[in-house]
């Protein structure tokens, strides 16, 4: 029996002291939590150190009566409540995590430039084809500037009707019309031919001969009185320059082929067909 009432009267006596302690307890709690609070609103570099210290005190303090209590009353009907202030100790004393920032969406990377190589040259424009006056121009400089000057062999002048596609040139012994729509493009012949005679020696001749297309007279030839010269062959034409002017002009051949040709289809005549 008196050990019955020594175990009563500890337990009535812990359940008041268990009583006043959680009073405590819940004033420091509400006072630390309440410092916390401004903390946050204040933020830490403007927060007084020695309200931290309180802080901190506070807590810890918090934190080690709810496990002495923990232990002394573990069948006290003030298990509950002191449980309670135990865990929001135990919160306040364990350090916040810091928030977590929010990721930031990575800018996608900048596309990589395209191959930037050698910037291509553009392409020059193409030459625009010549015309027929301007072939009949190339023409008569080359048979006025490049003629022979035997006084028999001169191209004296040279003209153009391009209505009648006739050619006329002028020497000293009369004059030639020839039908450029009427030659065989085909048939271009380049040849060097001596005009000198026995008492009269003359420079070499560069001479291009053409024919005329089948059934076609190539030119009529008159004289010095505008009359029909008929000893000269009208199926044929020959186009005549000093030797040894055109060979100081680059590809004068090639170029002067290339330019009658030209002029002959554009009067005309037949273009030159691959026979073989």
């Amino acid at each position: 029996m008196p050990l019955q009432r020594n175990q009563s009267y500890t337990l009535s006596m812990r359940n008041d002291f268990v009583a006043a302690i959680l009073s405590k307890i819940e004033r420091a709690a509400v006072s630390a939590l309440r410092i916390r609070s401004q903390r946050q609103e204040a933020g830490a570099a403007e927060f007084p150190l020695k309200a931290s210290r309180v802080w901190l005190g506070t807590c810890l303090l918090c934190a080690l009566a709810s496990s002495l209590l923990l232990t002394l009353c573990a069948c006290s009907a003030a298990d509950s409540k002191l449980r309670e202030w135990s865990a929001q100790a135990q919160q306040m004393v364990q350090p916040k995590k810091p928030d977590e920032p929010t990721p930031v969406a990575q800018a996608a990377p900048p596309a990589k430039p395209a191959h930037q190589g050698k910037k291509p040259e553009p392409k020059p424009e193409p030459r625009p084809e010549p015309s027929e006056q301007d072939l009949f121009e190339y023409v008569r400089g080359k048979l006025l500037s490049l003629s022979p000057a035997d006084g028999i062999n001169d191209n004296l002048e040279v003209s153009y009707d391009a209505a009648s596609a006739t050619l006329s040139v002028t020497q000293p012994d009369g004059r030639c019309d020839i039908f450029l729509n009427s030659l065989d493009t085909n048939s271009a012949i380049w040849e060097v031919m001596d005009p000198s005679d026995t008492y009269h020696p003359r420079g070499d001749i560069l001479r291009l001969t053409m024919t005329s297309s089948s059934g076609k007279p190539a030119r009529i030839c008159y004289d010095n009185q505008n009359q029909i010269d008929r000893s000269i062959s009208a199926n044929r034409v020959r186009f005549l320059f000093a030797h040894d002017k055109a060979n100081a002009v680059p590809d004068f051949a090639y170029n002067m082929t290339k330019a009658i040709k030209k002029l002959v289809v554009l009067s005309g005549g037949a273009a030159e067909k691959k026979v073989f």
